[in-house]
C-alpha cells in the first residue's frame, strides 16, 4: 500500500475484544479515565466488531508511520506540539483503508473502514492481528519499528486469513518510559491515570489542576515523553512517512493564541481535536505555557497577563494569575 505510506498490515478476527473490554471497564471503576470519552463511552460497541459491521469475520488492520524529522524551532516564544499532530497522517490512512473497502464491496463483502474513530479499540486490533505488543506506556509497539504509528482498520464480513500468532513482549525489565514521565501518570505498566496524563490534561475542557501546570512547560498539545525515551522507537532513528499535503506543525507563537481572534486561535488549532471547539481551551494552555517559559521582562507578556487577569472568563483568569505568579510579578 505503498502510495498511501502504509507500511504494516494484518488481520483479526472480528471476535468480541474480551481484554480489551475488561481493561476499559477496570479503568472507568478504578476511576482513571477523568471525564475521558472516545472508545471508553461505550465499551460494549468499541470492543465488538459485530456492531460496526454486522456478520463481520474479520478486521483488515493497517499501520502508517508519522515520525517526520523535527521541524527547526521558530525564534520566539513558541509552544511545542506533540508529534502525533504535527501533520493529518489519518487523511492518506483513511484513502487507504477505503480502497481496502471499495475492493471488498466490489468483490460482494460488506466492509466498513475506521481510522481515529470511537467505534473499535484499534490499538486492540492491530494487537490482535500481529502487528505488535502493548509497551509500559500503554502504546502498540511494532517490532523492529516502534511507536510512532497511526492504526486504522476495515471490518468486513470477508473471511480473510486471520493472524494467529500474538507478538512477544519486547519490553523486557525496561521501565524508561515509566521513569519519563513528567506526571507519573503511567501508574503500573500498561496502565495510564488520564487524570494525570498530560496528553489528556491539555485536551480536556476546565482548570488544569495547579499541581500539573508546571510539568506543562512548553507543551500546547500533547505529550511525546514515553515514546521520546523508548528504546524500541530510538535506536531506530527518524522515518520519514509519505508526504502529506501538510507542512509539520511542530512549534505554535504563544502571543498570538493569546491576543488573535477567536478564528485566528482555531485556524492555527486546525484539524486537533478541541472539546466543543472553544478556543478558550487552547488560551488557557497558552497562558501555562506563557507562565512556565515567558521572559518576565517582556513588557507584552506583563501586558497579556493583565489583560487575562481582567478576562470575563474565570477559567482564563485562574491561569492568568497562576502565570503572573509563576513568573514573579505582582498582579495590578
Amino acid at each position: 500500500m505503498e502510495p498511501w505510506g502504509i507500511t504494516h498490515t494484518g488481520v483479526a478476527s472480528a471476535d468480541v475484544l474480551h481484554r480489551a473490554r475488561a481493561a476499559i471497564h477496570h479503568r472507568i471503576e478504578s476511576g482513571l479515565t477523568d471525564g475521558m470519552q472516545f472508545t471508553f463511552k461505550n465499551p460494549e460497541r468499541s470492543t465488538d466488531p459485530q456492531q460496526a459491521v454486522r456478520g463481520a469475520q474479520s478486521v483488515f488492520v493497517a499501520a502508517r508511520p508519522y515520525l517526520l524529522p523535527e521541524p527547526e524551532r521558530p525564534p520566539g516564544l513558541q509552544a511545542r506540539v506533540a508529534r502525533y499532530a504535527w501533520v493529518d497522517a489519518y487523511a492518506p490512512l483513511r484513502e487507504a483503508l477505503w480502497a481496502v473497502a471499495h475492493q471488498l464491496r466490489a468483490d460482494g463483502w460488506k466492509a466498513v473502514a475506521y481510522a481515529d474513530d470511537n467505534s473499535i479499540v484499534d490499538r486492540e486490533v492491530a494487537h490482535r492481528a500481529g502487528l505488535g505488543w502493548f509497551g509500559k506506556n500503554a502504546n502498540l509497539l511494532l517490532p523492529g519499528a516502534g511507536s510512532w504509528f497511526a492504526l486504522g482498520c476495515v471490518v468486513t464480513t470477508a473471511p480473510l486469513p486471520v493472524h494467529e500468532q500474538p507478538v512477544a513482549d519486547g519490553c523486557g525489565s525496561c521501565v524508561r518510559c515509566l521513569d519519563a514521565c513528567p506526571t507519573g501518570a503511567i501508574i503500573e505498566p500498561g496502565v495510564i491515570d488520564a487524570g494525570r496524563c498530560l496528553a489528556w490534561v491539555l485536551q480536556k475542557p476546565g482548570i488544569i489542576p495547579e499541581h500539573l501546570r508546571a510539568a506543562v512547560g512548553d507543551r500546547i498539545y500533547g505529550c511525546d515523553d514515553c515514546q521520546d525515551v523508548c528504546p524500541i522507537t530510538v535506536r531506530l532513528g527518524p522515518r520519514q512517512p509519505a508526504p502529506t499535503a501538510d507542512a509539520p506543525t511542530g512549534w505554535l507563537a504563544v502571543l498570538p493564541l493569546l491576543t488573535g481572534t477567536d478564528e485566528d486561535v482555531l485556524q492555527s488549532w486546525g484539524r486537533w481535536w478541541l472539546a466543543d471547539r472553544d478556543p478558550r481551551w487552547i488560551r488557557r494552555n497558552a497562558l501555562v505555557v506563557l507562565g512556565n517559559t515567558a521572559d518576565a521582562s517582556d513588557a507584552e507578556v506583563q501586558r497579556v497577563l493583565a489583560e487575562y487577569r481582567a478576562h470575563t472568563d474565570p477559567v482564563l483568569r485562574v491561569h492568568a494569575v497562576w502565570a503572573t505568579e509563576r513568573l514573579g510579578l505582582e498582579a495590578r
